[in-house]
C-alpha cells in the first residue's frame, strides 16, 4: 500500500498560486461586464461529437451524462437573454488519461455577442498576455500551418496525397489501408507533426479556418470553418467558434455526427432538444470558446504536466 497517496498532487504553493490565477481570470471578465454563471455537470444529454465521449451517472435507476463543455447549457441563457457570460467549470471526458489529459478538469468558456472569431482572437490574445506575460498571439490558417510545414493543403489533397505525406513524415501503419476520410489523416498530421512544430514558437499560436468537416458548431463562410485552436509551446489550449445560430443546420449536423458514430460502430446519441429549442428560440449572435484551465496553469507555473496543478489528479481521486 502506498502510504502518502493520501497527499495532493499539487504542492499547497501551487494551489495558492492557483487560486490567484483564477482570480486573475475572473477579474478580466468582470472588467469586461461579463456575467459569471454556473451550469449543471449532469445532464439529461450528452454529446453527439465523434471525436468525445462522455461519462455517464446514474441517480434514481436513470442514465444521466457528466458534461464534457458547459456550452449547451451557456447557449441556454444566451438564448434567454443572458448577454456575455463565462464560466470556471468542472467538466468530463472519457478520454486519454496521462500528461496532459485527466477525466475531470477546469475548462474556462466565455460567450462575447455581436463578434466574429477574429475579434474572439483579440479577446483571447488580450487575456494570454495578462496571464501568460507573453507577447502578442501569432495568428495563421489552418491552411498556412499545412504548407509551412508539412507542404501539403489540406482543403484539396486527395486521399493518395495525404498517404504519401504520412509516409514522409514515418506515420505510414498507422491508420487502415482503406481509410478514406480526410479528416483522420490531418488529424494524425496535425498531432504528430504540426503541434510539435509549434513548440518552437515563443508566443501562443491561433490556428484558425478550420474544413467544414471538421466543425460541427461553427459558421461556415467561403468554405472553411470560423473556428479557432490555441497552441502555446505545442499544447492545445483552447478551442473556439463564431457559432452556429440556424436550428435546421444545427439539428442536421447533430444528425451527420450520430450517422459517423454508427459507421464507426459507436453508439448513438440523443440529440439535445433543449439545445435545438433554445436555437428555434434565438440564439444572438455570437463567438464562444473553451481553454484548459490545467494545462494552462502548468504553462504558467513551467510543470511537466497538468497532475501538478490540480489539488488531487486521478491517480489520488
Amino acid at each position: 500500500m502506498n502510504h502518502s497517496a493520501w497527499r495532493p498532487s499539487a504542492s499547497i504553493h501551487t494551489l495558492q498560486q492557483r487560486a490567484q490565477c483564477l482570480k486573475q481570470i475572473r477579474d478580466f471578465f468582470n472588467a469586461r461586464g461579463f456575467l459569471e454563471v454556473e451550469t449543471p455537470v449532469m445532464g439529461k444529454f450528452g454529446i453527439t461529437d465523434v471525436y468525445l465521449s462522455n461519462i455517464k451517472a446514474i441517480f434514481r435507476g436513470k442514465s444521466y451524462c457528466l458534461q464534457t463543455s458547459p456550452e449547451y447549457h451557456m447557449k441556454r441563457l444566451l438564448a434567454a437573454g443572458s448577454g456575455p457570460i463565462f464560466q470556471l467549470a468542472r467538466v468530463f471526458r472519457d478520454d486519454e488519461l496521462g500528461r496532459w489529459h485527466n477525466p475531470e478538469f477546469t475548462l474556462l468558456e466565455w460567450y462575447q455577442l455581436g463578434i466574429d472569431h477574429h475579434q474572439l482572437m483579440d479577446e483571447m490574445d488580450d487575456l494570454l498576455q495578462q496571464v501568460l506575460n507573453v507577447g502578442a498571439m501569432q495568428r495563421k490558417t489552418y491552411q498556412q500551418v499545412f504548407m509551412e510545414i508539412c507542404d501539403l493543403d489540406p482543403l484539396s489533397a486527395t486521399i493518395d496525397r495525404l498517404k504519401h505525406v504520412l509516409l514522409q513524415f514515418e506515420l505510414g501503419g498507422i491508420l487502415a489501408v482503406d481509410e478514406c476520410d480526410p479528416d483522420q489523416y490531418l488529424f494524425l498530421l496535425m498531432s504528430h507533426v504540426v503541434e510539435p512544430a509549434l513548440v518552437k514558437e515563443d508566443t501562443p499560436v491561433a490556428v484558425y479556418n478550420f474544413p467544414v468537416s471538421q466543425a460541427a458548431l461553427a459558421q461556415v463562410k467561403a468554405g472553411v470553418a470560423e473556428r479557432f485552436e490555441v497552441y502555446f509551446r505545442g499544447v492545445e489550449l483552447a478551442n473556439g467558434f463564431h457559432e452556429l445560430t440556424d436550428v435546421e443546420l444545427q439539428q442536421r449536423r447533430f444528425c451527420e455526427d450520430n450517422l459517423k458514430r454508427q459507421a464507426q460502430g459507436l453508439d448513438q446519441c440523443l440529440a439535445d432538444s433543449y439545445l435545438l429549442s433554445a436555437l428555434h428560440h434565438g440564439l444572438p449572435a455570437c463567438s464562444g470558446v473553451a481553454l484548459g484551465i490545467d494545462r494552462l496553469l502548468a504553462l504558467i507555473f513551467d510543470q511537466p504536466s497538468i497532475a501538478t496543478t490540480l489539488a488531487f489528479d486521478f491517480s489520488r481521486a
